[in-house]
C-alpha cells in the first residue's frame, strides 16, 4: 500500500503501527477480509550532525476499522502541557497503552515490546533515557547480579520471599557492589538505573516477571493496571490536534 518511495520504511512503520493496535488486537490473527486501516505518518526527522539518525517514521494518528469488534479504533499523537514526551491517546482522551500500578518504571516514553505481541519476547520492554530510576515493585531479596553479561548486561534478579515470584532488569546502568544477593529491598525503593548495556539495540528497561519454578508471566496479569487520561485543561488543545488528523484521513 505504501508508494514506491517510502516502501523502505514498512519494516519500522509497521513495528509502529502494532505496538498501537496490539493493546485492542491480536495482530496477527484478528485482521479480518475488508478491515480498513488509515495511518497517517511522517518520516524520521534528518538527524543533526554526530547525532544517530532515528529509525522509526512518527504516526501521528491510525484508524483500524475491525470487523471482528464491530467498532473503529483510533488513535492521535499528542503532547500535553508540560509532559516530557508525547503520547497515543483513544478520541475519549484516554492513553491507548495501559500502565503498570507499582510498577518498575514511572517515567518513560513508550511501551515498546509486550508478551502478547506475538514476537516471543519474555518481558515488557520501557523505551527510556539512560539514567531513568528503576523501582522495585514488591518488598524482596535480590537472588542474582549480573548474569549472562553479554546477553543481559547489567542485571537485577530479584525474589518475593512472600510468593517466590522474581522480578527481572535487564541492560541496567552499572550497578553499585552495596547491591549484592542477599540484600533486601522494599518495595518502591530505587533499587538501579536505567541503560543500554548487554544486547539492546536503543536505551530501554527489560521488565520480566517468574514464578517460583521459572515459568515467565505476564506482569499485565500480575499488575493491577490503569489507563490514564487527559486532564481538562487539556481536552481542548486535544481536540484541536485530533481535528487536523481526523480532516486528513476523510
Amino acid at each position: 500500500a505504501l508508494a514506491p518511495a517510502d516502501r523502505a520504511l514498512a519494516e519500522e512503520l509497521t513495528a509502529v503501527v502494532n505496538r498501537l493496535l496490539v493493546w485492542d488486537l491480536k495482530v496477527r490473527t484478528d485482521g479480518r477480509k475488508g478491515d480498513r486501516l488509515e495511518i497517517l505518518w511522517s518520516p524520521p526527522e534528518p538527524a543533526a550532525p554526530g547525532v544517530p539518525v532515528a529509525r522509526e517514521p512518527t504516526v501521528e494518528a491510525i484508524r483500524y476499522a475491525s470487523s471482528k469488534l464491530g467498532t473503529v479504533l483510533a488513535a492521535y499523537r499528542f503532547q500535553p502541557q508540560g509532559a516530557r514526551w508525547a503520547r497515543h491517546y483513544r478520541p475519549d482522551g484516554s492513553e491507548v497503552e495501559s500502565r503498570l500500578v507499582d510498577g518498575p518504571i514511572a517515567d518513560y516514553e513508550q511501551v515498546t515490546s509486550l508478551l502478547r505481541d506475538g514476537r516471543r519476547h519474555k518481558g515488557v520492554d520501557f523505551k527510556t533515557p539512560v539514567g531513568s530510576p528503576v523501582h522495585a515493585p514488591f518488598d524482596g531479596v535480590i537472588e542474582r547480579r549480573n548474569w549472562n553479561f553479554a546477553g543481559n548486561g547489567n542485571c537485577l534478579d530479584i525474589r518475593d520471599p512472600a510468593t517466590g515470584r522474581h522480578a527481572i532488569f535487564l541492560h541496567l546502568e552499572v550497578l553499585p557492589k552495596e547491591l549484592a544477593p542477599g540484600r533486601k529491598v522494599t518495595k518502591g525503593e530505587v533499587i538501579a538505573s536505567s541503560g543500554n548495556s548487554g544486547h539492546s539495540f536503543a536505551p530501554h528497561l527489560h521488565y520480566q516477571m517468574e514464578d517460583g519454578g521459572g515459568r515467565v508471566l505476564d506482569p499485565y496479569a500480575v499488575h493491577r493496571t490503569e489507563r490514564r487520561a487527559l486532564s481538562s485543561a487539556d481536552r481542548p488543545a486535544f481536540e484541536a490536534a485530533r481535528a487536523r488528523p481526523d480532516a486528513a484521513l476523510k
